[in-house]
């Protein structure tokens, strides 16, 4: 009979992982968040994260590769006697070979041989550049122990926690769950460490996890301060490809590149407009830039009965730790352009709304009508000036602006609208005019207060 597992039976794992973790995210389930099935045979198990309405693997079954279908399908049978889908998200081409289910590309991966990577700087005249370029202006890397890591009072575990604050202080999207969460010294013994160094600040910081069954390593963090030279990171995989081939590793990879390569066109799509959220494009050329010795394509699977939409939701829900609402809130909330952005696109067809003739019986002449109109079409160019260059002061000019609006507004609905409302609908009206504008200005506040990134 099989077993699901609490998160703390980690150390079952990790024996399993040093037999079959061939996945290039194997090492990640590790991490806090994981649930773990186990195949009744005992040399077998599925990490995973329950949504609810989905158990979502953290890509194939850390199993025999004999054995992957044969898991997989136990594995589904478990999860439906629990009411849930199943879907595995980050596997790799093996799994699909081998097991009869659905694959939806949703990136690719760059591969490395790091016993070739000194052939790989020697060709690559950008590449060096980049390695001179951080040396000369004094970024040193060096190890970092795992004694170090493994105590927080420690001078470098300190200095690396105040860089990943800053890191992640920074961030456009509110922290996500699953497979990208940040746990750098979970099993700091298992992985290999490295800082980068300038004038004795930590401005850089990796951390490689194992890839036991593929002998290899998934640089799996690199987190660089915004103020380290350029090539501080290039430097950082530098000193980590030598390292990996001093110990005759065959196997680096930087992981996914998301939402690139051969995807589906929607996929395409999503890159394109969530740029705002994350630089798709910009993660990719960084790994490209470090030749690659191969791309492998990257996928979202699930069994062949289940429709295409529930596992693209299942596994986003797993990222956004069970809550689109929540992890949407604070998402806008930690980036103060697309307040601003969300506000001058709602703007847009509330002007329109108000020019036109049906809107004329909710203003107490057309003079007042046409100065609300020529208001609204002012402050959205403001808006959308505000985007295109952020400026605290006029953020904070704009948010007392609307601010003054909400008050005429409430004067207007006050003395004018209020006693002609005859019905729902004028009430309903006066409701949105009334707290548009309020809850506008305090967007604006917000937004003033918490100015986005100088990067963003």
């Amino acid at each position: 009979m099989s077993e699901t597992s609490p998160p703390s039976d980690s150390s079952r794992v990790l024996q399993l992982l040093k037999r079959y973790g061939w996945n290039s995210t194997s090492f990640q389930v590790l991490e806090p968040g994981f649930r773990y099935w186990f195949d009744a045979e005992g040399d077998a198990c599925v990490a995973y994260v329950d949504t609810g309405g989905a158990w979502v693997a953290a890509g194939a079954p850390i199993a025999p590769a004999e054995r992957l279908a044969e898991v997989a399908s136990a594995f589904e049978a478990a999860a439906h006697a629990e009411g849930r889908r199943v879907c595995f998200f980050a596997t790799e081409q093996r799994f699909a070979s081998a097991v009869p289910v659905e694959v939806m590309s949703i990136g690719e991966q760059p591969m490395w041989d790091p016993r070739r990577w000194e052939e790989t700087v020697r060709s690559s005249r950008s590449l060096r550049e980049q390695l001179r370029r951080a040396r000369a202006r004094g970024v040193t890397v060096r190890r970092v122990s795992p004694e170090e890591l493994r105590d927080s009072e420690h001078p470098t575990r300190r200095a690396v926690d105040r860089l990943l604050a800053r890191w992640l202080a920074s961030r456009r999207m509110a922290p996500m769950g699953f497979l990208v969460q940040m746990s750098p010294y979970a099993f700091a013994e298992e992985r290999r460490a490295f800082v980068g160094e300038l004038s004795g600040e930590v401005v850089c910081f990796l951390s490689a996890a194992p890839v036991f069954a593929r002998e290899g390593w998934l640089l799996q963090h690199i987190i660089r301060d915004p103020r380290a030279p350029n090539g501080t990171a290039e430097l950082m995989v530098d000193a980590a490809m030598r390292a990996a081939a001093e110990e005759g590793r065959h196997y680096v990879t930087l992981g996914l590149a998301p939402l690139s390569g051969e995807v589906a066109p929607w996929l395409r799509a999503a890159r394109v407009w969530g740029t705002a959220l994350f630089d798709f494009e910009g993660l990719r050329a960084f790994k490209a830039k470090l030749r690659p010795h191969a791309w492998d394509s990257i996928h979202l699977a699930w069994p062949a009965r289940t429709g295409s939409l529930w596992p693209v939701y299942d596994a986003l829900q797993a990222f956004a730790r069970g809550s689109f609402f929540r992890f949407g809130l604070v998402t806008l909330l930690r980036r103060a352009d697309l307040l601003v952005r969300l506000l001058a696109i709602l703007l847009i067809p509330w002007t329109v709304l108000l020019a036109l003739p049906i809107s004329s019986d909710h203003f107490p002449s057309q003079c007042v009508q046409w100065a609300w109109v020529s208001f609204d079409v002012g402050l959205t160019g403001a808006l959308f000036g505000l985007l295109h260059r952020w400026r605290s002061w006029l953020a904070g000019l704009l948010g007392g602006v609307i601010a003054v609006d909400a008050c005429l507004t409430a004067w207007q609905a006050v003395a004018y609208n209020a006693p002609r409302a005859n019905q729902l609908l004028d009430w309903v009206i006066i409701g949105v005019a009334v707290l548009a504008p309020a809850t506008a200005a305090c967007l604006l506040a917000w937004a003033w207060r918490h100015p986005p990134p100088a990067h963003s």
